[in-house]
């Protein structure tokens, strides 16, 4: 019977836990950031974090970049001294044979400024490749452009102005993502730019004359909007034009497929020299990465890496070459809409100074927003103008809405007041003070009421309104208050003669009466009328009696006149009997010596 051994020893090796993998030969290439199954976001690989993890130096980095099939692996190779079969791999094939990023495990110990740094170099994902959405070149360009020391833009032959475009979309892209991550702040630190030319000649020209000429604003006199772009683009390469190096590679042979299996004599002896050029330039220009004013050891760059790589797989980047200002075309409209809703809540109308105010208060949240959201922290002004200035035209809309419900409030106001002064003036007892009363209420009203850009133009038609209502009140007011005089005159004289039979009231009545029809005509003018102080007694006692808070018997004296009406009535038909008249001091008696006093012809 066989021992069961073998098979229990079997057993506790499955069940037991599979040690952690380590990497034993750091002398080869590691990919530190991989694509997802979709090709559109990134993911960490831990094989290359813990080849860099395990660096106490500063780190530095070296990274390529540029399009695919344009040499940067066999470049990156040449750089480190390696074949093609030790270093980074290099495709021959139509695909690409780099995916993500990938980093040589064993850096290179220089002496910079009497610091031992370890420097790193990172072979990156050519661009522009089959099957890959533009987002996702969008982010290896900035993350490399974000981690790197010196960035190598690999370009063969001459300089495209869709290369141009790519490098600022990704220097912005790096600068915003790094400020997000690290705080608003900290500036974003460059990495040197060293442009990178594989050509065999440059038709009389330098290979910085023909950097300096690609990133030449460009003259535009007529305002050629597409002009304007291009020239914007270079204003965004401004963080890096103090840093920025250019470099001129010829071709290493003619036969490009069979470079790996060459050794350096049997290249182009002008191409091995370049080489040894380019390799004392990179040492010459490289530093050590800063991050918030300090070095970074091993593991304090994949931390950093971790971050910048999570904000970058967030963030909403639009397609290769879109401008930083349309970047932000989302939150723009974001804040705009944020504005409008702010400025709806108001009730308007209100006065200019109030708007202003709210206008002010509400661009400033506006602009804060935008100040912590927008894309591109130094270099936005563009989209900063443009939300300014739709900021304005929102803002020019709501003046004239409130320059509109102004005028028709204001226009309500005023007719109001208008109507009121039409009324004032066919008042059944004319009163002075009553008018004066109405008067002010309406110019009280008018001016706590009326608010906003109309007030000072209705308020002219509101004084020479109403100053024209008064002229025209005080004109008719002597001559109606004098003929109701005379025919209150003339109504005492019959109540004193056959109603009440009081003759002093009847005296009294007559005496006014007559003076008003004889005497005020025959020794007062309309004029001396208003001026003398015994008319300004008569019109003291009218308006006393007339209108007082308590009192207004324009509206009252119908129902006081049918009262007394049916008093005086009531006394004449039912009184007299049944109280006597003695009271009244009756003067008037049809009898002298009694009621059966016999009559005399």
């Amino acid at each position: 019977m066989d021992s069961p051994f073998p098979l229990l020893l079997l057993l506790f090796l499955c069940l037991s836990p599979i040690p952690s993998f380590s990497i034993d030969n750091f002398h080869q290439a590691f990919p530190i950031v991989e694509p997802d199954p979709g090709h559109t976001k990134l993911r960490l690989s831990r094989e290359g974090l813990e080849a860099i993890e395990r660096i106490t130096n500063p780190i530095a980095a070296v990274a390529v970049i540029g399009p695919y099939r344009s040499g940067k692996s066999f470049l990156l190779n040449q750089l480190l001294s390696l074949s093609c079969y030790e270093g980074f791999g290099v495709g021959h094939m139509r695909d690409t044979k780099t995916k993500g990023i990938w980093v040589w495990g064993t850096p290179i110990d220089l002496d910079i400024n009497g610091v031992r740094t370890s420097v790193f170099y990172l072979d990156t994902e050519g661009f522009e490749s089959v099957g890959k959405s533009n987002v996702y070149d969008d982010r290896i360009f900035a993350l490399a452009t974000v981690l790197s020391s010196v960035l190598i833009y690999n370009l063969p032959e001459t300089i495209r102005e869709a290369d141009i475009s790519r490098l600022s979309f990704a220097v912005e892209l790096a600068e915003e993502f790094y400020g997000r991550v690290k705080g608003q702040d900290v500036a974003f630190e460059p990495a040197k730019l060293l442009w990178l030319i594989q050509r065999d000649f440059l038709q009389g020209k330098s290979v910085q004359e023909m950097v300096n000429e690609a990133l030449r604003r460009v003259p535009n006199i007529d305002g050629n909007k597409n002009i304007d772009v291009v020239n914007q683009i270079r204003d965004s390469l401004a963080v890096m034009g103090d840093n920025s190096t250019a470099f001129s590679l010829p071709q290493p042979h003619l036969q490009r497929t069979k470079l790996c299996d060459m050794k350096d004599v049997e290249l182009d002896q002008l191409y091995v020299k370049r080489r040894e050029q380019l390799k004392e330039l990179v040492a010459s220009i490289i530093s050590p990465k800063i991050v918030q004013g300090r070095t970074l050891t091993g593991k304090e760059f994949v931390s950093f890496l971790e971050q910048i790589l999570e904000a970058l797989n967030k963030g909403e980047i639009p397609s290769t070459g879109s401008l930083v200002e349309v970047f932000n075309k989302n939150i723009l409209e974001k804040c705009l809409k944020l504005y409008s809703e702010n400025m709806a809540t108001l009730v308007l109308p209100l006065t200019e100074e109030s708007l202003q105010g709210a206008h002010n208060r509400t661009k400033d949240k506006v602009m804060q927003v935008f100040d912590q959201q927008h894309f591109g922290r130094h270099h936005a002004k563009k989209s900063v103008v443009q939300l300014d200035e739709e900021i304005q035209q929102v803002y020019k809309n709501i003046v004239v809405q409130n320059e509109l419900q102004s005028s028709k409030l204001c226009e309500g106001l005023y007719t109001r007041c208008e109507d009121k002064m039409d009324q004032l003036q066919v008042l059944k007892l004319p009163s002075l003070a009553k008018f004066n009363a109405g008067f002010l209420q309406c110019n009280n009203s008018f001016g706590h009421e009326c608010v906003g850009p109309s007030k000072p133009k209705y308020e002219q038609r509101m004084m020479k309104m109403l100053g024209k209502s008064r002229s025209l009140f005080i004109k008719d007011y002597n001559q109606r208050l004098f003929n109701w005089l005379v025919a209150f005159s003339l109504v005492m004289v019959v109540i004193g003669r056959f109603f009440i039979k009081f003759i002093l009231i009847e005296i009294g009545a007559w005496a006014l009466f007559i003076f008003l029809e004889t005497y005020t005509r025959m020794f007062w003018s309309a004029e001396a009328l208003y001026y003398n102080p015994v008319w300004h007694f008569i019109v003291a006692t009218w308006e006393t009696v007339v209108y007082s808070p308590v009192l207004d018997l324009d509206r009252w004296a119908i129902p006081i006149g049918a009262v007394l009406l049916l008093f005086i009535l009531y006394w004449r038909c039912y009184g007299k009997r049944k109280h006597g008249s003695h009271w009244l001091l009756p003067l008037y008696r049809t009898n002298k010596n009694g009621s059966n006093r016999p009559r005399t012809d």
